[in-house]
């Protein structure tokens, strides 16, 4: 008997992938925390905050953003593409799959909204080879949970799937989902300004 067998996993039996807006009702953050006496708590369990959704499904959903020195606190204020100066941010974001029926120029539209609604127009110096690449000075950790993304460079892309992780240093990138499945994945992103 397989190990699938044993635990009663049968592939017939097992659901369908979630829509993005599924997968997203369903993210939770744990945050612990000490009390004055030095006893360790949960401080915060339940949906990320705050959250910049461009479509349903499809946004930033930020995990703890860290305003950088020895803070333990979460830092308020709106989502946002980068983390304060010297600061960390961590979420969740997901990327969807481009409609067959979508266009160049509703995608590049798409873009330049979802970079707008991120505060951040000025961070996209080379968006010739996809409308969604943009360069930050940050030091990113990507790891992809969730279906299926290209990662696109300036001269290159590579194909990532569930458990790959990506050491994004400050270059100019885009992410693009493949297949027909919504890809979520956890960035850490770190200022180096």
């Amino acid at each position: 008997m397989s190990l699938s067998e044993t635990l009663g996993i049968n592939k017939k039996q097992q659901a369908a992938p979630l829509s993005a807006a599924e997968r997203v009702a369903k993210l939770r953050r744990v945050v612990t925390a000490n009390t004055p006496g030095g006893r360790s708590i949960v401080a915060l369990d339940g949906a990320p905050q705050p959250v910049l959704e461009f479509l349903p499904g499809a946004g930033l959903f930020e995990i703890w953003t860290d305003p950088g020195g020895i803070s333990l606190e979460n830092l308020p204020g709106p989502a946002s593409l980068l983390p304060p100066h010297r600061g960390i941010k961590c979420r969740w974001f997901t990327v969807l799959p481009v409609p067959p029926t979508v266009g160049p120029a509703e995608l590049a539209a798409f873009y330049d909204g979802s970079f707008a609604a991120m505060g951040s127009v000025d961070v996209r110096p080379d968006t010739t080879r996809h409308p969604g690449m943009h360069t930050t000075q940050t030091l990113d950790f990507i790891i992809v949970i969730e279906g299926q993304v290209k990662l696109i460079l300036d001269d290159e892309e590579r194909l990532l799937g569930p458990g790959d992780v990506v050491v994004q240093r400050a270059t100019n990138h885009a992410w693009s989902c493949v297949g027909p499945v919504p890809a979520l994945l956890v960035a850490v992103l770190i200022d180096k300004s």
